[in-house]
């Protein structure tokens, strides 16, 4: 039990480094919040690894492989958001009422 939320633990740490290094990667203002950066960064995380491990390359690799992954993911996130694919810009809290 120990194990598996240390690993948990484990992944989010990497993942927020990783989506941090991501998101500089990418130009321009990133309106994405900060969890969603750690949750590209973990997803990221996760495809370097299985990438890099079906390819048999080492950890920098896989490093590289996720920062990668995880700069596409912020660059997709960030240009939906700018298209109004969502985001409280266009949510229900600046809707303004009529009376």
């Amino acid at each position: 039990m120990i194990d598996m939320l240390t690993t948990i633990l484990w992944f989010i740490v990497v993942g927020a480094v990783i989506g941090a290094l991501a998101r500089l990667l990418v130009p321009g203002r990133n309106p994405i919040g900060v969890l969603l950066t750690v949750l590209v960064g973990v997803a990221g995380a996760i495809l370097g690894g299985i990438v890099a491990d079906a390819l048999g390359a080492g950890s920098f690799v896989a490093l590289v492989f996720a920062v990668v992954i995880a700069a596409l993911g912020v660059a997709a996130l960030t240009s939906a958001h700018g298209r109004g694919g969502g985001g409280r810009r266009h949510g229900w809290r600046t809707r303004r009422r009529s009376y």
